[in-house]
């Protein structure tokens, strides 16, 4: 779960969800005075974003790109975050699989959650959080953790049968908390920042 008071450092990279060649759909100027356009997502937090190209750059889908300070080769700057309802249709269908990407590719980050995931309340576990699992499949998983921790994903599906798809429940939980700005418990991502008054 992501740690009050304590900033969380920003995103460095970043994997394209989608390329919008004419901006915004909500930008009502006309189109050529639009500029394009970048949908992301952040590698660390999942945070959402727009991001602008450079000048005749077109990064391609399912591509990583370095937003970090610096000098950035793709990427000119960082518009904004953006809720999940304002991604485009193409950037919601893309949004899974490159979560899912991410989640393998940081296998050892999500095995830990596995492994460290720890009661919240009296009556509810950081493994309750997850789509598909309920009281008996947590106490499945800590009573196998017990044993001795997961090294893998693979292996916590192997040693604990009811959880068939550790990584397509870690990217369904991501998805909900992304779909949700007013969720009760994040485990993987980060609030949008509150409106000021």
């Amino acid at each position: 779960m992501t740690m009050r008071g304590k900033s969380p450092e920003k995103e460095e990279y970043a994997l394209i969800l989608d390329y919008l060649p004419y901006g915004s759909s909500d930008d009502k100027r006309p189109s050529y005075q639009k500029k394009p356009l970048v949908q992301a997502v952040g590698e660390i937090h999942f945070v959402l974003m727009e991001l602008v190209p450079k000048e005749g750059k077109v990064p391609e889908i399912q591509s990583r790109v370095y937003i970090g300070d610096g000098d950035r080769d793709l990427i000119d700057h960082v518009k904004h975050r953006i809720p999940y309802q304002d991604l485009s249709h193409g950037a919601q269908l893309e949004l899974p699989y490159i979560l899912e990407k991410i989640v393998k590719d940081n296998e050892e980050k999500f095995v830990k959650f596995f492994n460290d995931a720890h009661p919240i309340t009296n009556r509810l576990h950081m493994l309750e959080l997850l789509p598909g699992i309920g009281k008996k499949l947590m106490w499945a998983i800590i009573d196998e953790r017990k044993k001795g921790p997961f090294k893998t994903l693979k292996e916590l599906h192997e040693r604990v049968g009811g959880v068939h798809s550790p990584e397509k429940t870690v990217v369904n939980r991501i998805i909900d908390e992304l779909k949700d700005d007013a969720i009760k418990y994040r485990l993987f991502t980060i609030p949008p920042r509150r409106q000021r008054n």
